[in-house]
């Protein structure tokens, strides 16, 4: 994948298809150690021992629609490949913890991209899902759940197309804040 976000999106859909009801993404870039951090945490199903082990593995998926899964092991091998590192962990019925790590600067490392879109989706696609996205740049930070949005709402669904714009301009404007 040549953005980073659509990494993001695909772990995240990950976490909807385990029945998560949190989802904490968190973004980290850290210009003077030259380092770009992501860590998705989710409470779904969680992995057995087993699967854990096979989840870098392109040929293991637990799709019965198509016979490899792609996206965890492009999104460490290009961690890999831009000076940077990969870890999940996972335990059956609590959950699963991704770290992805980045040099910043480094040539090959894919784009950001619209994360601000993949955000918005998520919140607006998954009302029953507490998602909670955190991006720390240099130690100054943006958050927002869909809990907050929710209560800011007054009684307007997540779901309504307007608040989906909204809440993409409120999440570009944030990010934008922390590098001014």
């Amino acid at each position: 994948m040549k953005e980073l976000s659509l990494h993001i999106l695909d772990i995240a859909m990950n976490s909807v298809k385990a029945q998560a009801t949190e989802l904490k993404i968190y973004i980290e870039e850290n210009i003077k150690l030259d380092l770009l951090k992501i860590i998705i945490i989710d409470n779904g199903v969680g992995m057995t021992e087993d699967e854990l082990v096979k989840v870098v593995d392109p040929f293991f998926t637990k799709r019965t629609t198509r016979k490899v899964g792609l996206g965890i092991p492009l999104f460490k091998a290009n961690a890999e490949c831009c000076g940077g590192c990969f870890s999940i962990d996972s335990t059956k019925n609590v959950g699963t913890i991704m770290k992805v790590e980045f040099q910043l600067s480094h040539i090959d490392r894919p784009i950001m991209g619209d994360i601000a879109t993949v955000i918005s989706m998520l919140c607006t696609s998954h009302p029953d899902i507490n998602t909670i996205f955190k991006y720390d740049l240099n130690s100054d930070e943006f958050l927002i759940t869909s809990e907050m949005i929710k209560d800011e709402l007054g009684g307007v669904s997540i779901q309504d197309p307007e608040v989906g714009l909204l809440l993409k301009d409120i999440i570009n404007n944030g990010i934008e804040s922390l590098k001014q």
